[in-house]
């Protein structure tokens, strides 16, 4: 094999397994048809009725009932990847609602994930004594995401010279 066939098998191995790695599904994501800021959804939920969302955040609470569960989540902007930013700065919160168990032990407090669902709604609730309005978000598919600087295996692919920390 030449070098350069070799090398276009190792560039399509990485490729292959970086997209592995990545967030939500394509088929997730094909299904998305809302684009707007998390800001205007926050302000009027009710506008955007049925449209698919991809959201992400940290998880603020998991509340299991006998009819559903769901996340209440600290929203947080999202990189190209699909990955929540780990930053200090929200927009607001929302919740994920499904009717799937989703054990809060393997989804706890600080937990960074991303999201594809339906725009169900909204739900009132308080945050200490101020009301608040959630938009619900009835859950197709979500990621969670390694912490930042975790020791899990990643995956770097890069063509130079440079140090890597």
């Amino acid at each position: 094999m030449t070098h350069l066939a070799r090398f276009v098998v190792l560039l399509a191995a990485a490729l292959f397994l970086s997209a592995c790695a990545g967030g939500l599904s394509q088929k997730a994501r094909s299904q998305v048809n809302y684009s707007g800021s998390f800001r205007a959804l926050q302000q009027q939920p009710y506008l955007y009725t049925d449209k698919v969302v991809m959201l992400g955040g940290k998880i603020i609470s998991t509340e299991v009932s006998t009819a559903d569960t769901r996340l209440l989540v600290l929203h947080v902007s999202l990189d190209n990847n699909g990955r929540p930013r780990d930053e200090l700065s929200s927009e607001g919160r929302f919740i994920i609602r499904t009717d799937q168990f989703v054990d809060p032990a393997i989804y706890p407090p600080g937990t960074l994930i991303s999201a594809a669902g339906r725009v169900v709604g909204s739900e009132r609730r308080t945050i200490g004594q101020m009301d608040y309005e959630y938009p619900v978000i009835q859950l197709i598919e979500i990621k969670k995401w390694p912490p930042p600087g975790s020791s899990e295996p990643s995956f770097h692919f890069g063509i130079g010279v440079g140090t890597y920390f």
